[in-house]
């Protein structure tokens, strides 16, 4: 519309004829753009169906996530641990039942962490450096110099599990600087032990490389070693359990516990069923088909506004009023979320429709018949959910959901009227180019009859009379 009216910036007013021309074209415009005028005011109303479509079918998509969760036969088998000392925490997985046990916690995971005695260069003891791991691995590297930065360096770059790092440690006799290289396992438990020597592998092999750490003035500063746990202790089934790291992955089936020092009681840690996220598993659903049954009664309402100038009322349909797509979609999904499973109404949980034709979720309600019949109430929240899962998947599965459908042919509707406004377009600036032209001619025939004009005026006014 823009490159059409800019158009009459062009037009040049009638300088013979005084017609105001420009305003003559932009009301024959005017008449001519109505057309795309309407293109226009219906590509308006389409853009705003494909949103609140697209809205809705998102609800939707989020109320089948949620029921497809609810639907599992173990989708209220939420578990909470506790434990009765805080240097030990616990984790619950998806495998978790209820239960406890006690433990001592023996020991924790520690990484090996050793110290060379005070230097001032590498080649004070040997030039290689043979790193032998638990396992007997052996890494030999050999600096590039003496310099304990290149024995540091090469260290760190051998990958053998270790890491080295130059400490201070005063100064020699004579006033040089001495140093200390601390190495340190970099994963923590007996299987990062390691040992270092002064020399090549053969040399280690035989016997002859001396161990870095038993030179006078170094020392292992911290042994490696696993954390452990005594199950039953002080009992004939007393059974140790060690871990690498500070965490027993599955010490109970789906439970990971964390020790963080040892301990002389017991610890005793209890799972149980976490009935806060349980109720928030039926809760969820209702929310979500409560948000759906919001926006659609929103834009399905009709409101009317008055004037305060005019007095004159306006009404105005929302959106989707008349739609039958979503208004199936949304009767489908109220009437699932309400339908009895195996015989028992979903209001024995807390689902309650309204008689607004909404849910409430009545948590009372729902943790008496988790307690009473957790059994009983998963099976009724399953089913409800399956019901549920299916309607909203059948509206807004990405392929074939109804809703879904419903947003592509509207797509493609607003697609066609935006080539047709497009066209429009090219063809009103040809019109008033057309126009333009028009008048400009009638301007120039007007000026050459003015010329006419006056000559016959002046020839008849030279010509003597008798």
């Amino acid at each position: 519309m823009s490159s059409v009216s800019s158009a009459s910036s062009l037009a040049i007013d009638g300088l013979v004829s005084g017609l105001k021309t420009s305003d003559l074209i932009n009301s024959l415009m005017s008449i001519e753009q109505v057309p795309q005028t309407l293109l226009k005011s219906k590509l308006t109303d389409t853009n705003a169906f494909v949103s609140s479509l697209q809205t809705i079918n998102g609800l939707v998509q989020t109320l089948a996530t949620k029921a497809s969760d609810a639907a599992k036969p173990s989708s209220l088998d939420v578990f909470t641990a506790k434990s009765s000392a805080t240097s030990v925490s616990v984790a619950t997985g998806a495998a978790a039942t209820a239960g406890s046990v006690s433990f001592t916690v023996g020991q924790t995971a520690a990484a090996q962490v050793g110290v060379t005695r005070a230097m001032s260069t590498w080649d004070a003891q040997a030039a290689p450096i043979t790193i032998v791991g638990s396992d007997g691995k052996q890494t030999t590297v050999t600096p590039t110099s003496g310099s304990l930065d290149d024995a540091v360096s090469a260290i760190n770059k051998a990958g053998a599990g270790v890491s080295a790092t130059k400490v201070a440690a005063g100064t020699d006799t004579d006033g040089t600087k001495l140093y200390r290289l601390q190495f340190t396992a970099t994963k923590t438990g007996a299987a990062g032990a390691f040992q270092v020597f002064a020399g090549s592998g053969d040399q280690v092999t035989a016997g002859t490389a001396p161990n870095v750490f038993s030179a006078s003035g170094a020392a292992v500063v911290t042994a490696a070693r696993d954390a452990s746990v005594t199950l039953w202790a002080g009992t004939s089934a007393a059974q140790t359990v060690t871990s690498a790291t500070n965490t027993f992955t599955d010490l109970l089936p789906g439970v990971d516990v964390t020790v963080s020092q040892a301990t002389t009681d017991p610890v005793t840690v209890t799972i149980g069923q976490d009935t806060s996220k349980a109720q928030a598993v039926a809760s969820g659903l209702v929310d979500a088909l409560n948000a759906i049954t919001a926006y659609y009664g929103s834009n399905t309402a009709v409101t009317s506004t008055t004037s305060p100038t005019t007095g004159t009322t306006s009404t105005t349909a929302g959106v989707l009023t008349g739609d039958a797509t979503t208004r199936d979609a949304v009767q489908r999904l109220t009437s699932t979320m309400s339908a009895p499973v195996n015989g028992k109404s979903p209001s024995s949980i807390g689902i309650v429709i309204t008689k607004n034709g909404d849910f409430t979720f009545d948590a009372a309600a729902f943790q008496k018949a988790l307690a009473a019949d957790p059994e009983g109430t998963q099976a009724i929240l399953s089913g409800v959910a399956t019901n549920v899962g299916a309607a909203a998947t059948s509206a807004s599965d990405k392929y074939t959901g109804s809703i879904t459908t419903s947003i592509t042919g509207q797509q493609s509707v607003a697609k066609d009227l935006t080539t047709q406004i497009d066209s429009w377009t090219d063809r009103l600036t040809q019109r008033r180019a057309t126009l333009q032209a028009q008048y400009a001619a009638l301007e120039t025939s007007l000026s050459k009859l003015q010329s006419q004009s006056s000559y016959i005026a002046s020839h008849l006014a030279s010509t003597p009379t008798s």
